[in-house]
Order: structure tokens, then sequence, then C-alpha cells
């Protein structure tokens, strides 16, 4: 039921609301300042879909049109909901996103499979392939990993695409001393992405700031997703450190898109519309 809004407004309820929307405009103002005085790149925003796992499948066209009307300028497919290649780029084109990378199976991107895979993301207009998952029992796995991958990335230039590899927890499990990451990543040439996501390091007991500065150059696309602040925290209630996380990737990162990410909310929608609200009081978009 709705309901008309009261037009006996008490002066206290005035002068609080007033404050509020003060202080957000000073939060936008300094983010924006800060930016300026560093020489900071600004960083378009795409969301990651698996955010809205469940909307997509019901009703993707009408996700993808709420996600553009919040205000990102692309999207990351996390699975395609049985859609083809031309109808996600009609979709895609219809509301001015861009195709800012995609979730693939680390199958997809194999022997015959990868020449699909590059055709697929060609159509979407997206250049970025990235595997979201690989396990290894060991160092060597982890390095033969890292020499496939360059295969892969020298294979996929011509068609310019660039493949990459996402966090999760388990890949800051050590061998030897060194992370499967460390092991992973060290043994990679600079054109294999290195996609951080923030909270999924932390959940692997790393530093993800520690981790970004390890990897100048390396991080052209990253989940920016909230850790440690409850299900419902966006970014800025949780515990990232968000200044040193974006200083990176606006500084030393070569970061082309910043992939906000929010998995664990009751209400989805909700809460991507709160992130970027949030994002925005920081100056980000």
């Amino acid at each position: 039921m709705n309901t008309a809004p009261s037009s006996n407004l008490s002066r206290r309820e005035f002068l609080r609301l007033s404050a509020v929307c003060a202080a957000g405009v000073s939060l936008e103002l300094a983010g924006a300042a800060s930016a300026a005085q560093t020489g900071a790149k600004k960083i378009p925003f795409g969301l990651q879909l698996y955010s809205l796992r469940d909307q997509c499948k019901t009703d993707l066209p009408g996700m993808l049109t709420a996600v553009s009307k919040i205000g990102f300028t692309g999207v990351e497919f996390a699975g395609y909901w049985g859609r083809t290649a031309t109808d996600l780029r009609k979709m895609l084109d219809d509301n001015g996103l861009i195709a800012c990378g995609t979730h693939t199976a680390y199958e997809s991107v194999l022997g015959d499979k990868l020449k699909e895979t590059v055709e697929f993301n060609r159509t979407i207009g997206n250049h970025f392939l990235i595997v979201p998952w690989m396990e290894g029992k060991s160092k060597q796995d982890w390095l033969d990993k890292a020499k496939l991958f360059n295969e892969i990335a020298a294979k996929v230039k011509g068609d310019g695409m660039s493949v990459g590899y996402h966090a999760h927890a388990h890949d800051f499990e050590k061998f030897d001393g060194v992370s499967a990451w460390d092991l992973f990543f060290g043994n990679t040439h600079p054109e294999v992405i290195m996609q951080l996501d923030t909270s999924n390091c932390c959940d692997g007991g790393a530093d993800p700031v520690a981790v970004l500065n390890r990897y100048p150059g390396r991080v052209r696309t990253i989940h920016i997703k909230a850790h440690g602040g409850g299900p419902d925290a966006v970014v800025g209630e949780d515990k990232v450190n968000w200044p040193a996380v974006f200083s990176f990737c606006e500084t030393k990162g070569k970061t082309q898109w910043y992939v906000l990410e929010h998995e664990s909310s009751k209400d989805p929608l909700d809460a991507v519309r709160r992130s970027f609200a949030a994002l925005r009081a920081m100056g980000k978009v």
C-alpha cells in the first residue's frame, strides 16, 4: 500500500534530513577532490551478475535494465541463463551496457573449446576471459597451470582477448611457504590478468592490499566486495582498507574495470543499489 508523505515535517526532522544530505554531498566532494589531488584516474564500475543470480534466472532483461538505471557502466557474466551470444549483445546494447568480463569455466579455455569461447565473447563485446576456479594439489600443479595460461594468453592475444584468473580463499593455501596465488602469478606473463577478489582474499587469510602491491600492472579488473561487516554490509561498512585498494588500482594497477560483487544479502537488488550509493559517496562513480 502506498501512502503520501506527511507535509507536517517537524523543524527537528527537517534539520536532521538536511544534515544527512549535506554529509552525503561533502563525502562525494571530498572523494572527487582527493582523486584530483592524487592524479588518480576514474575507473568505470561493472556489476558481477552473480550478485543477482536468482533474479537473472527469471528476468535477465529486467535485471540488466535495473543495473543500467542504477548507474553501472558494464556487467560481468557468470553464466548466460540459456541465452545466445546474439541475444545477450542485444540486451546489453538496449541498456547501454558493456560486457566487462565473463567468468568462464576452466574447461572452456582448453583445446578446441577455446575458439568457441573466443567467438562467443567477441559477439557480446567482451575482451576479458576470466577463469573463476581452479585447483592444484601441489606446487608443481600451480606452476603447470601458470605455463598453460601463458600459452592461452598468447593464443587469444591476436583476437583482442585476455585470459585471467579470479581469486578464491583456497588460492592462498601455501606450498613450500609460497601461496598458490603467488606460484601462479609469479610465473605468468604480465598479459595474464590477476582478478583479485577483495573478500575472497581476506577469507584466505591474506591482506588484499599487500597482495595487490606485489603485482603492479596486473590487476586490469578487480572484484570490489565488502568483507567483515556482515551479510548485508556494503563497501565502506566493512573492514577492507578501501582507500588503499582504490589508490593502488588508480595509480599502479593499470586497472580498467572495477567489478562490484555483493552475493550475500537477503535483498540482492537493494544491496547493489546501496553499494552503488556508497561508491558515489566515496567519489568513485
